[in-house]
């Protein structure tokens, strides 16, 4: 395994979107997502994580060590399975649970270390497993310790700065789908939601102790993650999406693997603030918002770092 991060890192996403629909709820008509009560929009991590996931398939495009666990239209029992060749089990994907669980019993009687080989292997071959960890379905049920990994990145959800308010586009659709209703009417009437313009705000963590002990994080992970994170509305537009960017990443190092201060108090230390106090209309774009980093009043052992 490649060599872990020895730093513990906490980090900060400002990105924005204008005239599109950064995360859509299903259980409410697709609708962006808001939160009811102070009408701030919100993006889901696993929305933010799914970004990542599709850049580096992008740009690495299944090279090996680099390819995606969570990957749209591939079963995960699939590369679950390539996990228990490296132990000599095979079809495990096929085989029922109290199987799978006599034949890595017997291979751990014998003397295999069935857990850790199967962990290194997958934590080696693919990147999302080594960034966010995975929960391995046929691992889980073949009552495997590794089958569950706790990753060494985490991300919250996105929060806008100010609330946002979706709007509701009626739009005409001349595509009409049968012959009859092409007899009865021309055109049909639909509607899609954006949110005019909105800023968002999204803190994450990265624990040194969990890629040195659980999947081997390392630099060059660390650094395709910097990438990834700022490039990760570039190759993913959509009509539906509207203009998304990330603005700016800022990230905090520590100097130690455990940290030299806690989260909350480098996080306070970024400030979203108008560029004109007095202006009291709706933010149109980035230009409208100033970030500011109070580096004077970061903790000893702690250093900032603004990408974007």
């Amino acid at each position: 395994m490649r060599e872990a991060i020895r730093n513990r890192y906490e980090f900060v996403i400002l990105f924005d979107v204008e005239n599109g629909n950064p995360n859509g709820d299903p259980d409410a008509g697709n609708l962006p997502r808001v939160d009811p009560e102070t009408g701030l929009g919100i993006v889901t991590d696993v929305c933010l994580k799914r970004k990542i996931r599709n850049y580096v398939e992008t740009v690495k495009e299944d090279a090996p060590g680099w390819r995606i666990y969570v990957k749209d239209g591939v079963p995960l029992n699939r590369s679950d399975h390539e996990g228990f060749l490296q132990v000599g089990i095979d079809n495990a994907a096929s085989q029922k649970p109290e199987e799978l669980k006599k034949k890595i019993k017997a291979k751990k009687e014998a003397g295999t270390d069935v857990d850790r080989l199967v962990r290194d292997f997958m934590c080696l071959n693919f990147f999302d497993i080594r960034t966010f960890g995975a929960v391995m379905t046929t691992m889980v049920k073949g009552a495997l310790n590794c089958g569950q990994i706790r990753g060494p990145v985490q991300l919250g959800f996105a929060r806008s700065v100010e609330p946002a308010v979706p709007q509701e586009v009626t739009i005409t659709r001349v595509a009409i789908t049968t012959e009859a209703d092409a007899e009865k009417k021309g055109t049909e009437m639909g509607r899609k939601y954006i949110v005019p313009y909105g800023l968002y705000r999204c803190e994450g963590y990265i624990s040194a102790n969990l890629a040195r002990k659980t999947t081997g994080f390392s630099q060059e992970d660390l650094d395709l993650l910097w990438e990834a994170i700022l490039n990760m509305f570039e190759h993913d537009r959509s009509a539906a999406r509207g203009n998304m960017a990330v603005r700016e990443l800022i990230v905090f190092q520590h100097d130690s693997e455990l940290g030299n201060a806690p989260a909350w108090k480098l996080f306070d230390t970024v400030k979203v603030s108008r560029a004109n106090p007095e202006d009291t209309a709706s933010a149109r774009s980035f230009r409208d918002y100033v970030v500011t980093v109070e580096e004077a009043a970061l903790p000893e052992g702690v250093t900032c770092m603004r990408m974007g």
